[in-house]
């Protein structure tokens, strides 16, 4: 049995935290269209690129199991919010109480199926594909070149991910030339993330359970 220190127990309940919370908050900030440097953008996608790289730290730290664990729990969780906002907007509001979040709070967070499902099948099957792809250059490179892990991983992961999300989503909704700046805003974001966040793989110990 794997003795594990208090340290590398912090550090994976933290990460996996992370992770999850990184799901939750994309996913509802994804209700959004918004503009930046230009482009038409969810507003998901400000903080959805760091679940690529927190996934990574996960592999690295907890192993491959941990990874997809967290991947199916994330998705689990993420239908379980939507569901919890549909039926908080379907109950009828306390009329003694008159604020706008009573009125106005199934506009703002009543949940978009569409969206809802686009997000979790792009996540999820982008997520398994970043965990493969991470686990084959692990297997190829050993402790050398975890940069590299990041990297390729995500090289496979961001544009499969934005192409799955933006079709689903907004596919025959939107006008296709917004439906083209959304999926291009989102490889390019989730690519400068990328790179930025390729130092977070150094930061953490390698795993901490034998592979089954």
């Amino acid at each position: 049995m794997i003795q594990l220190s208090k340290a590398q127990l912090r550090g994976i309940v933290l990460l996996a935290v992370c992770y999850v919370a990184a799901q939750l908050f994309a996913d509802i900030t994804s209700l959004r269209i918004v503009l930046l440097l230009g482009f038409s953008v969810d507003a998901g996608t400000l903080i959805y690129p760091l679940t690529f790289t927190l996934r990574d730290m996960v592999h690295k730290t907890g192993g491959v199991m941990l990874a997809r664990t967290l991947i199916f729990a994330a998705a689990a969780l993420n239908l379980f919010m939507a569901g919890l906002f549909w039926l908080t907007t379907a109950l009828p509001a306390d009329p003694t109480v008159d604020t706008l979040t009573q009125l106005h709070f199934g506009d703002v967070l009543a949940p978009l199926w569409r969206i809802v499902v686009a997000s979790i099948v792009a996540e999820v099957i982008a997520e398994l594909l970043d965990t493969e792809a991470y686990k084959l250059w692990e297997q190829r490179f050993g402790a050398r070149l975890q940069w590299g892990r990041v990297l390729v991983s995500n090289a496979v992961s961001v544009p499969l991910d934005s192409a799955i999300f933006v079709m689903i989503a907004f596919w025959g909704v939107l006008p296709a030339e917004v439906v083209w700046s959304i999926f291009l805003a989102n490889v390019i974001l989730k690519g400068i993330v990328t790179l930025l966040s390729i130092p977070g793989i150094y930061l953490v110990r390698e795993q901490a359970f034998s592979e089954v």
